[in-house]
């Protein structure tokens, strides 16, 4: 093996972790089930092992075990998918026909948020206070290829008032809740994402998306 390549890992190794990216799926449809305790610790593990600016791990998990605040979350992201369907004006009975979520049948509901104080992190954060935003993401892929890894689904759900989803959970002043991840078995992972398959949208090909030197400018 050439120096350029002693870090690497061995081509199984490899194939593995592009399998998990090129398969990853933001499922809708689960069947039940459950997570194993110990499986679900593996996955939060992963997740707390992304990488934060400042390392600052601005990410909190909220596991929700109560059934009756899953179903009060539930009514919460059904209101705002009403009002997004009234946004998108002709498009709205055609959104109304996608299952954009499946908190009524995963075996695990988490609410990804952002903590408070975060405005004590200054490295990394002072010219892009996103940053801690992007934490939270990178946390919440390092879940997703886990689970995938796992032959779990998971899904990330935005349709909800944050401040609404914040005051239901009793979250402080300046934190934010981000994602509502539903996770648990699913009978099949989706062949593509799954609005490419409704006919919704369709991903743009990479070239179109890198530049070269300048913003526009192709090879």
């Amino acid at each position: 093996m050439n120096e350029t390549n002693q870090h690497a890992f061995s081509p199984e190794e490899r194939a593995a972790v592009y399998r998990a990216i090129a398969e990853r799926r933001d499922m809708r449809h689960f069947c039940g089930g459950e997570v194993a305790p110990e499986l679900l610790a593996r996955l939060l593990q992963a997740a707390h092992a992304a990488p934060s600016v400042g390392l600052m791990q601005p990410w909190r998990f909220i596991r929700i075990a109560d059934r009756d605040l899953r179903a009060q979350i539930g009514a919460l992201v059904e209101a705002e998918r009403v009002r997004t369907a009234e946004a998108l004006g002709e498009r709205g009975e055609e959104f109304m026909r996608l299952k954009v979520e499946g908190i009524g049948d995963c075996a695990e509901l988490l609410v990804a948020a952002l903590m408070d104080g975060r405005e004590a992190h200054v490295f990394g954060r002072r010219t892009l206070p996103e940053m801690d935003l992007a934490s939270l993401a990178c946390a919440i892929q390092n879940l997703w290829l886990a689970a995938r890894a796992e032959g779990l689904g998971m899904g990330w759900v935005s349709l909800f008032d944050p401040q609404a989803l914040a005051e239901l959970l009793g979250m402080p002043a300046g934190s934010k809740p981000v994602a509502l991840l539903c996770l648990g078995p699913v009978r099949e992972f989706y062949p593509a994402p799954m609005l490419e398959l409704e006919g919704w949208t369709e991903p743009r090909p990479l070239a179109e998306l890198i530049y070269r030197d300048r913003w526009g400018e192709r090879e």
